[in-house]
Order: C-alpha cells, then structure tokens, then sequence
C-alpha cells in the first residue's frame, strides 16, 4: 500500500482515484477544485480530502493529476498551494492531462530540481474506461521512474507502456487524437450515406465491423450516430482542446494533417450549433442537418 494523491475529480479522475483506494488498496487523499467534490468522493470511498493540492501531496508517495489543461497543470503543480511545494524527494508526480509536449518537459526539469519523478501518463478510453479501469496508459519519463510507477498506475488501466523521454507521453496521445479525429469523420460519413441509400445501420455495421473497415468506433458509435444520439462522455469541446494541441505540435514538427484540421473545423461547427457538450460522434450531425 502506497501513500496516493489524487487532484482533479472530474469526468476521469473520480473513478480513477477511486480504483487506486478500492482496487489498489491505496491511502488515497484527492483535491478538486471545487472541495464539495472532494469531500462527497472521500465520504463515497473512505478516503480524505485536502483543500490545497499542496496539503494533498504532503508525505505522498505518488500524486497523480486530471486536470483540464497546460495552465490548469501550472497551477496545481507550481502556483500558490501546489504540489511541488510538499512533494518530498523520491516521490513520484503522475500527470493523467491531455496537455502538451511543453509542459510535459518544463515540469519534469522543474521536479528533476527538487528531487521529485515526473512521468506524462495522458489516457485513453473515455469515461467508460476509467469507470471500469481499463484505461490505457501512454508514459514518457525515465525508465527507473516508470517501473516504479506502473504498479501503481495498472489500478485503472488495461495497457500501460512507456513511450520514450519526457513528452512522449503526450506525443503519442497526440497520435491517438489525430487517429481517432479521421476516423470518427469516416464513420459519419458512412453512417450518413447508409441513411440516405435505405440502409440498415445496425445491420451494415454488424457485417462491415468484421471485415476491414471494423473499429472501436464502428462496434460501439454507428448505432447511436444513426439515432443521433450524442451523450457518451468525451466531449466535443474536449476534443478541440486536443487538436490544437496537435496542430501546434504539427506547426513546429513540421507534420502535415490535412485531415485532422477540416475535423478540428468541423467540430467547430458542431460548438456553432450548440453542441458543445455532445461527444465526438456528433460529427455526423453535420452531415445530417437540413
């Protein structure tokens, strides 16, 4: 049993933090911005609650984060009250955001500094994966601090691999992103073509998911896309978030993604039609609209 933190209780982190204190066994203490959450999730899991990420990381072992974003990130790690302000040396700080190759590397010199491991550990698997701990896990940091962390982190994950130094982490979750973004795009427009032709949508995707063309996506979203129904978690505004992440990467790698900047526009005009909080398979309503 290790000495967790947990900061961030949203969509994600909540069930995350709570297979690390029900699954793992851990002494889990969260933080979330707004302490009501906090206090609700230990009175659910029979952990504790702090009212700074700092009192959280106090003593920790690990502290993992879920946060919304770079800045979001700054704040609990370096800000007034952060993380790094307790962490004792030989801790280990886990970030669970979607955030940028930037960050990743600027906070693991700044843990470096103090004595503290730092791995980039972004997600994937929505909301129905961290509420059945089957996320899977992209890391980047050093291979020492990885194996120690990893026992840990396989609370909540089905797939946990060390992708390479710092950064790559959110690099690869860069190349999740973009391979989802084509893809959901291709569904919509399959889907939207089978209305229009008469078809069956749950029969062509039955038969199609078999062959090539199969996919998470198809298997578990052309169904609900046909009915128009748009409420699985991960949502559109989320999803923008990640691909300009990925565009800015793109603008200084050099990367050309043609297609993964029409859908970042096209999400765009999903938000433009209020659909702000529906999730990524609501690319089809675009196609469907009159």
């Amino acid at each position: 049993m290790a000495k967790v933190a947990f900061i961030g209780l949203g969509v994600m982190g909540y069930p995350m933090a709570a297979h690390l204190k029900n699954k793992g066994g851990h002494d889990v203490t969260v933080y979330n911005r707004t302490t009501a959450k906090a206090q609700k999730w230990a009175e659910e899991h029979g952990g504790s609650f702090a009212e700074t990420p700092a009192e959280a990381a106090k003593d920790a072992d690990f502290v993992f984060a879920c946060v919304g974003n770079d800045d979001d990130l700054r704040s609990v790690t370096l800000g007034d009250g952060g993380a790094f302000a307790t962490m004792r040396p030989g801790s280990i700080f886990i970030d669970n955001t979607t955030a940028s190759a930037e960050v990743a590397r600027e906070l693991y010199a700044d843990a470096k500094d103090i004595g503290v491991g730092f791995i980039d550990a972004p997600v994937s698997g929505g909301q129905a994966g961290a509420e059945n701990g089957v996320l899977t896990v992209m890391c980047g940091g050093d291979e020492a601090i990885f194996n120690q962390a990893k026992p840990v982190i396989d609370c909540f994950a089905r797939m946990v691999g060390l992708m390479g130094p710092s950064g790559a982490g959110q690099l690869t979750k860069m190349v999740n992103q973009i391979c989802i973004a084509g893809l959901v795009q291709g569904l919509s427009e399959g889907v939207h073509f089978a209305q229009k032709a008469g078809l069956d949508v749950d029969a062509v995707a039955d038969v199609i998911s078999k062959g090539a063309a199969g996919s998470w996506q198809m298997e578990n979203r052309a169904g609900t896309m046909a009915k128009g129904e748009f409420d699985f978690g991960f949502a559109v505004d989320w999803m923008r978030k990640d691909l300009g992440i990925v565009l800015d990467e793109a603008r200084t790698n050099g990367a050309r993604l043609p297609v993964t900047a029409a859908v970042d526009q096209y999400y765009a005009q999903v938000q433009a039609m209020g659909g702000n909080r529906w999730d990524t398979s609501s690319l089809v309503a675009l196609l469907n609209r009159d």
